[in-house]
This record gives C-alpha cells, sequence and structure tokens, in this order.
C-alpha cells in the first residue's frame, strides 16, 4: 500500500511537473511570436538609403501623422495659386490653371464668377499686384474640413488695399498622384466665408 501511495505522489508529480513545463513552452511560444512579428512590422517602416556603401536607416512614418501637414500644405499652395495674381493674363492663366488641378468644381464656379465680374480684366488693366499672406489653417482629421484665414493685399499706382479672406471646405484623398496634384488630395465644396477691406495697415 505504501508502494502505490508513493507511486501515486510520483506520478502526480510528474504530471505537475510536465504541466508547468508545457504551459511554459507555450508562454515562451507565443511570446517569441509576439516579438518576432513586432520586429517584422518595425522591420517593414524601415526604409534604408545607400549612401556610398553606407547603409542609413529612414524610418517610414504613419499616414496619420503626414495627413494634417499634407491637407494644409494643399489648402495653403491652393489659395496662394488662386489670389496671388499679377497684372499679365498669361501669368494668371497659369496660376488659375495651377490652382484648379487642387480642386473640383467649387474652384472653377468661383473663378468663372470672378471673370464674369470682371475681376481679372480689371486687374490687368489697373496693374495691381495681388499678394496672399497666410495667417492660419485649421484642419479637422475627423471631418477632414478646413478653415483658411489670411489677407490679401491688392497693390495699385494709386493706393494699396488689403483685404481679410475667409474660406472653407473639405479635403478628399484621391486614389493616386500625379504631377499636377503630388499630393494626392483634393479640395472640395470650397466656399468663400468672408472678403472684406481692411485698414492700410492690414488690420
Amino acid at each position: 500500500m505504501p508502494v502505490i501511495k508513493q507511486l501515486e505522489n510520483k506520478i502526480r508529480l510528474v504530471t505537475i511537473v510536465c504541466t508547468v513545463f508545457i504551459a511554459g513552452c507555450v508562454v515562451i511560444s507565443v511570446g517569441a511570436l509576439l516579438s518576432a512579428r513586432l520586429m517584422v512590422s518595425d522591420a517593414q517602416k524601415k526604409v534604408y538609403l545607400i549612401d556610398g556603401n553606407i547603409p542609413i536607416p529612414l524610418h517610414q512614418v504613419d499616414d496619420k501623422e503626414t495627413m494634417a501637414v499634407e491637407a494644409k500644405s494643399v489648402v495653403a499652395i491652393f489659395h496662394e495659386y488662386f489670389f496671388t495674381l499679377s497684372p499679365d493674363e498669361k501669368y494668371i492663366d497659369y496660376t488659375i490653371t495651377k490652382a484648379l488641378y487642387l480642386i473640383d468644381n467649387s474652384g472653377k464656379r468661383q473663378y468663372n464668377v470672378l471673370r464674369e465680374q470682371g475681376f481679372y480684366d480689371n486687374i490687368v488693366q489697373t496693374n495691381t499686384h495681388c499678394t496672399l499672406f497666410v495667417d492660419s489653417i485649421k484642419f479637422n482629421p475627423d471631418s477632414m474640413s478646413f478653415e483658411f484665414y489670411g489677407r490679401q493685399r491688392l497693390e495699385r499706382n494709386s493706393a494699396t488695399v488689403y483685404r481679410s479672406l475667409k474660406t472653407a471646405g473639405y479635403i478628399e484623398k484621391l486614389p493616386g498622384r500625379s504631377e499636377n496634384n503630388p499630393y494626392g488630395m483634393s479640395i472640395r465644396n470650397w466656399r468663400t466665408i468672408e472678403n472684406r477691406d481692411l485698414d492700410g495697415s492690414g488690420n
């Protein structure tokens, strides 16, 4: 009887040891798999630039981290193209064309309204130089909406006029990038909220 009890105790001990060993192996295996997956994921975010024979590691940046920066850049560049003008018909056509690559039909509609009102003809005839100053751009990544705040200086031979400019719209990601739109983003539903004269100091 004591021999059988000792045998049972030994079997129980061996069972416990085996169970602990197997559990430890499972934990180690799972930990190794997770660690390997993280290492592979991290390695995929690294790009190496070869400078001569020296590899320089470059880190891939998450798209969300650059979204706000790229969206604000698109908004700023569009407004600079659209509102920075000189008394030269070819230059106006050039900048407006560049601007319209970055926006949907709402930009074309605004351009047509200004053209029909004689805005661009007046710039040429009065020898007016229009310069846009970007004050700030607010971008909401959740709604992909933006608000643009800036000032436009209209410099003529007779006087210099400053105008306050506020516009709003949305940013849409495009399926690809092109030479005319390297950001792969487009402004849509663009509208002017405020466009009024300021005093001569720009206040």
